[in-house]
């Protein structure tokens, strides 16, 4: 089974989202025996739950997000990723920086699933609800292209 870890800064909002996302996608395409998902942030706090506005967006797409606890990142869950998909650029060169042995393996979501569009998923922490939607069908747009991606390379 193949792991994906996607990660922001606190794991209440974008990453806690994708990743809800991202399992809600594979088990619709049949592959979520094939895949595991988790988030975490940078400078998450444990145990945090994802925030309100962030639980409201994904539930109008018909998933729950109320379970989710956030998590910090760490080199277990570094090693343990097949692949890191990461909010931002910044997120990304910090993981690089703080464990090097996972280049090769950390991507900007965007990145990845675009085929190398270099651009970040916006921050919604602290905006209303119609800010998180925003970042909401961002991070969707770019996860169906990923989900593609799987399909056609049968792999991530």
């Amino acid at each position: 089974m193949k792991h994906i870890l996607f990660l922001c800064t606190g794991n209440t909002c974008r990453s806690s989202m994708a990743e809800a996302m991202m399992k809600h996608l594979l088990d619709k395409e049949g592959l979520g025996s094939e895949y595991s998902v988790s988030s975490a942030g940078t400078s998450a706090l444990d145990g945090m739950p994802a925030s309100h506005n962030a639980i409201e967006a994904v539930a109008q797409m018909g998933i729950d997000l109320t379970a989710h606890s956030s998590s910090t990142l760490s080199s277990e869950k570094v090693s343990k990723a097949d692949l890191i998909l990461t909010m931002t650029a910044s997120h990304k060169q910090q993981v690089l920086r703080m464990y090097p042995e996972a280049a090769g393996k950390v991507f900007t979501l965007k990145e990845y699933a675009d085929e190398g569009r270099h651009s970040d998923v916006c921050d919604p922490f602290g905006g209303d609800l119609d800010i998180y939607m925003s970042c909401r069908d961002d991070i969707a747009g770019s996860l169906k292209q990923l989900i593609e991606k799987i399909k056609q390379k049968g792999d991530i």
